[in-house]
């Protein structure tokens, strides 16, 4: 089923909060509920529920919230291992290394820099040894933190070594082919449009 990109954004949340009433021994929510935990509207809660629930939340009783987890980890293929590589070591980099807010399955296994002095060689490595290790590990997911004018020559190395899916967190729009999936986060745009509606 087709699904647009704001839904598919608000699945995350959904997933979230499933989850947090899954470990409190919730077993049935309504999409009225998760609406109001949310502050989003039910109407449209229910709609973004029937693009990936294989069954239909039943009146009085909701959906299934086990069930409900399952059919959207499956939905945004997040019932399988993920293992994902970062370009670019600095701050941002290593903080999303470090990151614990990531699905159990989604690993950041490994960072590439230029930089030798950042080179650990236990989870930060050089450049050079990219190709080789996104090859013999199949990664296809990559996260780029590297300065501007680099990002656009690491995009295109990624590429090259075969990675189909660039989460991109350098401030420049990079150029891909249509079969690769970029996501542009341009955290300075993101603040100034939350500044000003402050």
């Amino acid at each position: 089923m087709a699904i647009s990109v704001v839904t598919l954004g608000r699945l995350p949340k959904y997933l979230r909060i499933l989850k947090k009433m899954q470990l409190e021994n919730i077993n049935n929510v309504s999409s009225t509920s998760i609406a109001k935990e949310l502050g989003f509207n039910p109407i449209q809660v229910r709609k973004d529920l029937a693009c990936v629930s294989k069954t239909d939340g039943k009146p009085g009783v909701g959906f299934v919230v086990n069930d409900l987890i399952n059919d959207i980890e499956e939905f945004l293929n997040i019932n399988k291992s993920k293992d994902i590589i970062v370009i670019g070591a600095g701050r941002l980099g290593q903080a999303l290394m470090n990151y614990s807010g990531f699905e159990n399955k989604i690993r950041v296994v490994r960072a590439f820099d230029v930089d030798k002095k950042k080179c650990d060689n236990k989870k930060i490595f050089l450049m050079s040894g990219l190709k080789n290790y996104v090859k013999k590990n199949k990664i296809s997911v990559a996260i780029i933190t590297v300065p501007r004018e680099a990002a656009q020559v690491v995009c295109d190395k990624l590429i090259d070594c075969g990675i189909k899916v660039i989460w991109n967190f350098a401030p420049i729009n990079l150029k891909v082919p249509e079969n690769i999936r970029i996501k542009n986060e341009d955290l300075s745009a993101s603040l100034a449009i939350l500044l000003n509606s402050y």
